[in-house]
């Protein structure tokens, strides 16, 4: 019996390559539980495995197999491929069932974790989770014997050939597109993709060491891109986070774009023209809703995650959904972010409307303090409400979000208010203050 328990976080299971449960027995166990679940969802089922470019994903991928085929799993390797890769493949693919992405998204090299679809419910849902949860903790000890995962080098140009579908040919011609890959799962297949629709690619991290993903590149650090599209006078650029998922874009005068600027762009696109709603979260700017409400259109918001979003897209039949980070969903491709078709479906909208500068909307100031803490106590109890509520008052125009972060030991503090020094000076004094409360 297992003594020690899983739990998936905002967007599946994630934490240090080196502790549990990122040992090579729980991961063991892990595959199991996950094999266990499947199992009785699926007779014989298969599951395609990608990674990202850590250089722990390869025993941490080991492992898991071991588990899976003990439970009577199946496994294809396909790499190095996108988040969203493996969900477009074993949707396209009836002999595939599940999808397992080991990733830890935008963190460091040292941490790695792993994200879950089902080829019938995409991202899989709470009551399975739980249920893997469950397994986990009855999990036996796991007895293997060495042996290679099938590997399919076909899945990439599967997946090349499925973007490239959506797209006219050679629409690019003539425009240098700036990418950063984030030394990430789209460095190989962001430029063929792109040099394929005929666009000159400048890229930057693109080389992958096994340590160097996300550090200081890709969708948290924008600013080598920035420089990347003014001094090659590109159309615009992308960056991308480690595992493709995510996507914000540089105009060509170098101005960032977030998620919630591609929300307002591609509700332009002829995809979204039937949408009713855009599905935010909780954390989506103000300024946003105005623009969407201007236009006819409501805003829903979720909690945070792209999993929310998607879950409320495909419940109201809409197209379109984000949040600021960059993940951003259309449906009408895959019920999850990839930021690859976002960003051409962003060049599609640029080129068709000549919105160029990808002017967008006013955004109100927004200020988000990241607070490192060795626990989380409820917010809703004293003293962490009443510390809430008083400066709420402080900002009666606008917003105040403080939630932890589900993948992170962070708490998040978000002040929105139309004035930006008000913002700044409200998210400094209540991340201060709750701090304090959280170290003692």
């Amino acid at each position: 019996m297992n003594d020690k328990t899983i739990r998936f976080g905002t967007d599946g299971i994630r934490g240090n390559a080196t502790q549990f449960p990122f040992t090579s027995p729980a991961t063991q166990q892990l595959g199991h539980a996950i094999g266990t679940w499947g199992a009785l969802k699926y007779q014989n089922p298969t599951a395609l495995i990608g990674s990202d470019t850590r250089a722990s994903c390869a025993t941490i991928k080991q492992a898991l197999c071991e588990g899976l085929r003990a439970a009577g799993v199946r496994c294809i390797d396909a790499g190095v491929l996108p988040t969203p890769a493996i969900l477009g493949l074993i949707n396209g693919d009836p002999t595939l069932h599940m999808g397992i992405m080991i990733s830890a998204s935008h963190n460091a090299y040292h941490d790695n974790g792993i994200k879950l679809f089902d080829r019938t419910t995409g991202k899989i849902s709470q009551e399975d989770e739980q249920a893997i949860e469950h397994n986990f903790a009855q999990a036996p000890e796991v007895r293997t014997t060495p042996q290679q995962s099938e590997s399919s080098g076909a899945q990439r140009e599967l997946y090349v050939q499925s973007i490239l579908s959506h797209f006219e040919h050679n629409f690019l011609a003539s425009h240098t597109i700036a990418l950063d890959c984030a030394n990430g799962a789209t460095y190989a297949v962001a430029p063929q993709i792109l040099s394929a629709l005929g666009a000159k690619v400048v890229t930057i991290a693109d080389a992958p060491n096994g340590t160097n993903i996300n550090a200081n590149c890709g969708t948290l650090h924008p600013y080598q891109l920035q420089q990347a599209v003014l001094s090659h006078n590109a159309l615009a650029g992308f960056a991308f986070d480690g595992d493709g998922d995510r996507v914000i874009a540089v105009n060509r005068s170098g101005v960032l774009k977030d998620g919630d600027d591609l929300l307002a762009l591609l509700l332009d696109h002829p995809a979204c023209a039937q949408s009713t709603h855009v599905v935010g979260t909780i954390m989506t700017n103000h300024g946003l809703e105005a623009h969407v409400k201007a236009r006819g259109l409501q805003l829903t918001r979720t909690k945070v995650g792209d999993k929310h979003i998607a879950a409320q897209l495909i419940k109201t039949n809409q197209v379109l959904g984000g949040e600021g980070s960059g993940h951003v969903i259309m449906t009408d491709y895959l019920p999850t972010g990839d930021g690859i078709f976002v960003a051409l479906r962003a060049l599609q909208t640029m080129l068709a409307t000549n919105n160029h500068d990808l002017t967008t909307f006013n955004k109100y100031p927004q200020k988000l303090i990241n607070v490192p803490v060795a626990r989380k106590d409820n917010l809703q109890a004293a003293p962490y409400h009443d510390i809430i509520a008083r400066h709420e008052q402080l900002v009666p125009a606008g917003r105040i979000v403080v939630r932890y972060s589900g993948t992170e030991n962070l708490l998040r503090v978000m002040v929105e208010d139309e004035r930006k020094e008000s913002a700044h000076t409200t998210a400094a004094s209540l991340a201060r203050e709750l701090q304090t409360q959280l170290e003692n």
